[in-house]
């Protein structure tokens, strides 16, 4: 690959009903575009709705899948089944896929993990402090990151699935980032394109340009 040529990102998309036209749409908060910006890379966004997924993702080249934040498992029969498509072409083709926040969770679910669902908003709204593994903590120079927080499920080490293994962690133990032990397969359950900070660029960039070292 010739040194200043973009990444293709592909990216999946939360579905919204707008009442006033009848109508679901596919959507993704702008906050994407802008730090797919500061990353340099190219996004492709991938559609709920379409027959063949696979074909799509291969006819675009992608380098690298993300599956994004908002709603939860089950609020759209067509995303859920989209993102797992997503995931198998990710481990068929061998390249780095990321969950962000729900993205996190269902690939947690994919490996066979639970999820545990709060019954107070402690971590939502509430910007707070992870501890990384030394190899992240290696390359960021810090054993610890500064994170938002949008979620109320939460995942403990005895909800984790098949071969992930935590590399960030909050205070009261929940699992904050995780990695596959096998597969370039990540999750954090922070929103990085919300709060754009190098910590964030250096870990995306770790996973798409390297495939991790986690």
């Amino acid at each position: 690959m010739a040194k200043n040529k973009k990444l293709t990102i592909g990216i999946s998309l939360r579905v919204v009903e707008n009442t006033s036209y009848n109508e679901k749409r596919d959507a993704l908060s702008q906050d994407w575009s802008v730090f797919f910006e500061k990353l340099g890379v190219n996004p492709l966004l991938i559609p709920n709705t379409m027959e063949n997924v696979l074909s799509f993702l291969e006819d675009m080249q992608v380098q690298g899948l993300i599956l994004s934040g908002g709603d939860n498992i089950g609020d759209s029969q067509d995303r859920d089944k989209t993102e797992q498509k997503i995931i198998n072409y990710s481990f068929e083709k061998k390249i780095p896929l990321i969950g962000i926040c729900r993205g996190m969770q269902v690939i947690n679910t994919f490996f066979g993990g639970t999820i545990e669902t709060l019954e107070n908003s402690k971590h939502v709204g509430h910007p707070h402090f992870v501890s990384l593994n030394k190899n992240v903590a290696g390359f960021l120079h810090s054993d610890e990151l500064q994170v938002n927080s949008f979620h109320n499920n939460i995942i403990k080490q005895k909800n984790l699935g098949k071969n992930l293994e935590p590399f960030a962690t909050a205070n009261d133990n929940t699992i904050e980032g995780f990695y596959h032990t096998e597969l370039p397969v990540f999750g954090v359950m922070w929103h990085p394109e919300r709060t754009p900070n190098d910590g964030n660029e250096q870990i995306i960039r770790k996973i798409f340009y390297e495939k991790g070292n986690f």
